[in-house]
């Protein structure tokens, strides 16, 4: 029994149908159908990023509306939107808008630029690095925030502090990607330009900035959102106008639907700030599969 089960194994036809079993594969509904499958993918993708903060959202207002969790405390969504519109009755809504998204913006361009240079620069130079790096990666584990009594040494009250606040916090997030990215460029990339015999800038526009621009705009991308979230903090604390300013007002005076109002738009104002970060990014670097995917996250 067990030599002819041997012999049916060791067959030419038992073999060769085995080899076939394994390497025949049939083609599936992606590789048929690429484009019908990449548009069901695409409506599955918007109904699900529609339809779950819908229901959250759905849940929330059944939950204040009947009871279940204190409206005061927690109005209802129906009761932001009523006062959204009521700040802008009152002609405190867009200017707000305005001021806070004119501090991120200049903010964070001095911030990504120097971060940017310094992380560029730092990646071509094995002395910078060992003479700047130590010092930066401590300054980065000190909370920002902490910073702010000496920025308003230096930069007394104003609108000063408030931007060298904003750009020091993007500076070390757009540092560490730019310094990463540059590392991170292959040694095959650098061997071929050196076959080449390039120039140290041919080098740099050719081979190492192409290389490390889509890591670049996944910092940059990621230091808009921190950006928000500094400007806010910093409107909490010593601002007179402004989101923040607006959502600790709304909490000092009990006006709790002030205070969600604003969250509300400053998860819009993020939200729209990221979205065009990455949408300059895969401008940029098109040929880059990291940006695409970042920003479709």
């Amino acid at each position: 029994m067990t030599e002819a089960l041997a012999a049916q194994a060791d067959s030419p036809t038992a073999a060769g149908t085995e080899y076939r079993s394994e390497l025949v594969r049939r083609p599936g509904v992606e590789e048929l159908h690429p484009k019908r499958t990449a548009r069901r993918w695409r409506i599955a993708t918007l109904a699900l990023g529609i339809g779950v903060p819908a229901a959250l959202i759905l849940i929330w207002q059944l939950a204040s509306t009947r009871g279940w969790i204190d409206r005061r405390l927690y109005p209802a969504p129906t009761d932001v939107i009523a006062a959204i519109g009521d700040l802008n009755d009152r002609g405190l809504l867009w200017d707000n808008i305005f001021i806070t998204a004119k501090r991120t913006l200049i903010g964070y361009c001095i911030g990504a630029a120097l971060g940017i240079l310094f992380g560029l620069t730092m990646g071509m130079s094995r002395v910078l690095r060992a003479a700047l790096e130590p010092m930066l990666n401590a300054l980065y584990v000190v909370p920002k925030l902490a910073l702010l009594p000496i920025f308003l040494t230096i930069f007394k009250l104003g609108e000063a502090p408030k931007y060298a606040l904003i750009a020091t916090t993007v500076f070390f997030f757009t540092w560490i990607s730019s310094l990463t990215a540059v590392v991170a460029v292959p040694s095959g990339y650098r061997d071929s330009a050196n076959v080449l015999r390039v120039g140290h800038r041919q080098l740099f526009w050719h081979v190492l900035l192409p290389g490390s621009l889509p890591q670049i705009f996944v910092g940059l991308r990621i230091a808009a959102g921190v950006a928000v979230l500094m400007v806010v903090a910093v409107e909490f604390t010593i601002g007179s106008d402004g989101l923040g300013f607006l959502i600790e007002q709304g909490r000092t005076l009990l006006i709790l639907s002030q205070t969600y109002a604003a969250i509300v738009l400053v998860a819009l104002l993020g939200v729209l700030f990221t979205m065009v970060i990455g949408g300059i990014g895969r401008a940029v670097c098109p040929w880059s599969q990291a940006t695409k995917a970042h920003s479709r996250v």
